[in-house]
Protein backbone atom coordinates (compact mmCIF):
# COMPACT_ATOMS: atom_id res chain seq x y z
CA UNK A 1 0.00 0.00 0.00
CA UNK A 2 1.43 3.13 -1.40
CA UNK A 3 0.43 6.81 0.03
CA UNK A 4 0.81 9.76 -1.81
CA UNK A 5 0.71 13.34 0.38
CA UNK A 6 0.43 16.31 -2.41
CA UNK A 7 1.22 20.02 -1.68
CA UNK A 8 3.15 22.57 -2.72
CA UNK A 9 5.22 22.47 0.58
CA UNK A 10 6.49 26.19 -0.26
CA UNK A 11 7.98 25.30 2.54
CA UNK A 12 7.92 21.55 3.74
CA UNK A 13 7.38 21.59 7.95
CA UNK A 14 6.90 19.25 11.15
CA UNK A 15 2.71 19.94 10.12
CA UNK A 16 3.77 17.89 6.91
CA UNK A 17 6.09 15.62 8.37
CA UNK A 18 4.47 14.29 11.87
CA UNK A 19 1.34 13.25 10.73
CA UNK A 20 2.56 11.42 7.73
CA UNK A 21 5.02 9.49 9.84
CA UNK A 22 1.78 8.51 12.40
CA UNK A 23 0.25 7.11 9.40
CA UNK A 24 3.36 5.27 8.37
CA UNK A 25 4.15 3.53 11.19
CA UNK A 26 0.58 2.67 12.56
CA UNK A 27 -0.90 1.79 8.82
CA UNK A 28 0.37 -0.62 6.40
CA UNK A 29 2.38 1.27 4.14
CA UNK A 30 5.07 0.55 2.26
CA UNK A 31 5.85 3.99 1.81
CA UNK A 32 4.41 7.30 1.58
CA UNK A 33 5.47 9.99 -1.23
CA UNK A 34 5.50 13.51 -0.99
CA UNK A 35 4.58 14.56 -4.28
CA UNK A 36 5.50 18.60 -4.86
CA UNK A 37 3.18 20.24 -7.10
CA UNK A 38 4.48 22.04 -10.20
CA UNK A 39 1.79 24.38 -11.32
CA UNK A 40 -1.39 24.27 -8.39
CA UNK A 41 -4.65 24.91 -10.12
CA UNK A 42 -6.78 26.02 -6.91
CA UNK A 43 -4.40 28.04 -4.78
CA UNK A 44 -1.73 30.74 -4.99
CA UNK A 45 1.42 29.67 -6.89
CA UNK A 46 4.48 28.64 -4.82
CA UNK A 47 6.54 31.66 -3.43
CA UNK A 48 10.17 29.76 -4.84
CA UNK A 49 11.64 27.82 -7.49
CA UNK A 50 10.38 24.04 -8.61
CA UNK A 51 14.00 22.93 -7.36
CA UNK A 52 14.46 24.95 -4.14
CA UNK A 53 10.90 22.88 -2.99
CA UNK A 54 12.24 19.72 -4.15
CA UNK A 55 15.29 20.06 -2.20
CA UNK A 56 13.30 20.98 1.03
CA UNK A 57 11.76 18.31 0.62
CA UNK A 58 14.38 15.66 0.05
CA UNK A 59 16.24 17.51 2.89
CA UNK A 60 13.12 17.33 5.43
CA UNK A 61 12.74 13.50 4.65
CA UNK A 62 16.53 12.13 4.27
CA UNK A 63 17.39 9.44 6.79
CA UNK A 64 13.54 8.52 7.04
CA UNK A 65 12.63 5.35 5.85
CA UNK A 66 9.24 5.24 4.12
CA UNK A 67 9.52 8.23 2.74
CA UNK A 68 10.14 9.15 -0.67
CA UNK A 69 10.38 12.56 -3.07
CA UNK A 70 7.70 11.55 -6.03
CA UNK A 71 8.68 14.16 -9.12
CA UNK A 72 6.10 13.09 -11.70
CA UNK A 73 4.67 16.39 -10.86
CA UNK A 74 7.60 18.71 -11.11
CA UNK A 75 8.61 16.88 -14.46
CA UNK A 76 4.63 17.56 -15.88
CA UNK A 77 4.28 20.44 -17.81
CA UNK A 78 0.75 22.17 -17.42
CA UNK A 79 -1.25 22.75 -14.28
CA UNK A 80 -1.03 19.56 -11.48
CA UNK A 81 -4.25 18.42 -11.40
CA UNK A 82 -4.03 15.49 -9.24
CA UNK A 83 -6.21 12.90 -10.93
CA UNK A 84 -3.70 13.39 -13.89
CA UNK A 85 -1.20 12.68 -11.50
CA UNK A 86 -3.02 9.80 -10.15
CA UNK A 87 -3.52 8.00 -13.13
CA UNK A 88 0.20 8.52 -14.50
CA UNK A 89 0.94 6.39 -10.65
CA UNK A 90 -1.62 4.01 -11.53
CA UNK A 91 -0.10 3.10 -14.77
CA UNK A 92 4.09 3.23 -13.13
CA UNK A 93 2.66 0.91 -10.58
CA UNK A 94 0.21 -1.65 -11.72
CA UNK A 95 -3.55 -2.55 -11.62
CA UNK A 96 -3.50 -4.05 -8.32
CA UNK A 97 -1.31 -2.00 -5.96
CA UNK A 98 -3.06 -0.07 -3.65
CA UNK A 99 -2.91 3.45 -3.80
CA UNK A 100 -3.95 6.15 -1.26
CA UNK A 101 -4.12 10.05 -1.52
CA UNK A 102 -3.91 11.16 1.58
CA UNK A 103 -5.86 14.80 2.24
CA UNK A 104 -6.72 16.82 5.23
CA UNK A 105 -10.29 17.49 5.50
CA UNK A 106 -9.96 21.04 4.67
CA UNK A 107 -8.96 19.88 1.24
CA UNK A 108 -11.69 16.74 0.83
CA UNK A 109 -14.68 19.57 1.73
CA UNK A 110 -13.69 21.59 -1.24
CA UNK A 111 -13.17 18.59 -3.62
CA UNK A 112 -16.15 20.25 -5.80
CA UNK A 113 -13.82 22.49 -7.15
CA UNK A 114 -10.92 20.41 -7.75
CA UNK A 115 -10.63 18.95 -11.66
CA UNK A 116 -12.49 15.77 -12.55
CA UNK A 117 -12.58 15.26 -8.72
CA UNK A 118 -15.03 12.27 -9.05
CA UNK A 119 -12.48 10.33 -11.20
CA UNK A 120 -9.96 10.25 -7.85
CA UNK A 121 -11.21 7.43 -6.75
CA UNK A 122 -10.98 5.45 -10.23
CA UNK A 123 -7.31 5.88 -9.39
CA UNK A 124 -6.99 4.91 -5.94
CA UNK A 125 -8.51 5.50 -2.22
CA UNK A 126 -8.65 8.78 -0.09
CA UNK A 127 -7.62 8.85 3.45
CA UNK A 128 -8.61 12.12 4.81
CA UNK A 129 -7.19 12.92 8.45
CA UNK A 130 -9.86 14.56 10.58
CA UNK A 131 -9.19 16.50 14.01
CA UNK A 132 -10.91 14.68 16.47
CA UNK A 133 -14.21 16.75 17.40
CA UNK A 134 -14.23 18.18 14.22
CA UNK A 135 -17.57 18.26 12.19
CA UNK A 136 -17.33 19.27 8.40
CA UNK A 137 -19.84 20.92 6.56
CA UNK A 138 -19.78 18.76 3.10
CA UNK A 139 -21.68 19.84 -0.35
CA UNK A 140 -24.49 17.53 -0.89
CA UNK A 141 -22.79 16.69 -4.30
CA UNK A 142 -19.65 15.63 -2.32
CA UNK A 143 -21.64 13.74 0.51
CA UNK A 144 -23.94 11.29 -2.42
CA UNK A 145 -20.10 10.75 -3.90
CA UNK A 146 -18.84 9.87 -0.49
CA UNK A 147 -21.69 7.60 1.00
CA UNK A 148 -20.79 4.51 -1.07
CA UNK A 149 -17.28 4.44 -1.06
CA UNK A 150 -16.88 5.31 2.93
CA UNK A 151 -15.42 2.21 4.69
CA UNK A 152 -13.99 1.75 8.67
CA UNK A 153 -11.42 -0.37 8.16
CA UNK A 154 -8.14 0.16 6.76
CA UNK A 155 -7.91 -3.49 5.88
CA UNK A 156 -10.42 -2.57 2.83
CA UNK A 157 -7.37 -0.02 1.59
CA UNK A 158 -4.74 -2.98 1.59
CA UNK A 159 -6.86 -5.79 0.39
CA UNK A 160 -8.25 -3.46 -2.95
CA UNK A 161 -6.32 -0.73 -5.44
CA UNK A 162 -8.52 1.63 -4.66
CA UNK A 163 -12.50 3.30 -4.54
CA UNK A 164 -12.49 3.62 -0.62
CA UNK A 165 -12.66 6.80 1.60
CA UNK A 166 -11.31 6.45 5.00
CA UNK A 167 -11.84 8.78 7.49
CA UNK A 168 -9.04 8.91 10.05
CA UNK A 169 -8.85 11.00 13.40
CA UNK A 170 -5.22 12.64 14.05
CA UNK A 171 -4.15 15.63 16.37
CA UNK A 172 -2.64 18.15 13.35
CA UNK A 173 0.00 20.32 14.50
CA UNK A 174 -1.08 24.02 13.71
CA UNK A 175 1.96 24.67 11.92
CA UNK A 176 1.32 26.54 8.24
CA UNK A 177 3.80 27.65 5.15
CA UNK A 178 2.02 30.91 4.98
CA UNK A 179 2.87 31.81 8.72
CA UNK A 180 6.08 30.41 8.15
CA UNK A 181 6.96 32.34 5.11
CA UNK A 182 5.69 35.51 6.66
CA UNK A 183 7.53 35.18 9.86
CA UNK A 184 10.83 35.05 7.32
CA UNK A 185 9.74 37.92 5.63
CA UNK A 186 9.68 40.12 9.39
CA UNK A 187 13.21 38.64 10.27
CA UNK A 188 11.66 36.24 12.47
CA UNK A 189 13.90 32.57 12.67
CA UNK A 190 11.56 29.62 11.67
CA UNK A 191 13.20 27.12 13.63
CA UNK A 192 11.39 24.24 15.24
CA UNK A 193 8.81 24.87 12.88
CA UNK A 194 10.82 22.54 10.39
CA UNK A 195 13.61 20.55 10.14
CA UNK A 196 17.05 22.06 10.35
CA UNK A 197 18.15 21.30 7.67
CA UNK A 198 15.37 22.91 5.61
CA UNK A 199 15.58 25.51 7.83
CA UNK A 200 19.24 26.35 7.05
CA UNK A 201 18.61 26.19 3.11
CA UNK A 202 16.04 28.90 3.32
CA UNK A 203 19.23 30.92 5.03
CA UNK A 204 21.79 29.62 3.06
CA UNK A 205 19.33 30.65 -0.06
CA UNK A 206 17.52 33.34 1.45
CA UNK A 207 14.35 32.27 0.38
CA UNK A 208 10.91 33.88 1.49
CA UNK A 209 13.07 37.51 2.06
CA UNK A 210 10.75 40.54 1.22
Amino acid sequence: MIGILGGTFDPIHFGHLRPALELLEELPFEEIRFMPSAVPPHRDQPRTLTDDRRAMVELAIAGQPGFVLETCELKRGGPSYMVDSLALLRSTLGAQTPLVLILGMDAFVNLPRWSRWQALADHAHLLVSQRPGYAPVMEAELEEWLAPRLVEDVQVLQSHPGGSILFRQQVLLEISSTDIRERIGRGLSPRYLLPDAVCDYIRDKGLYQP
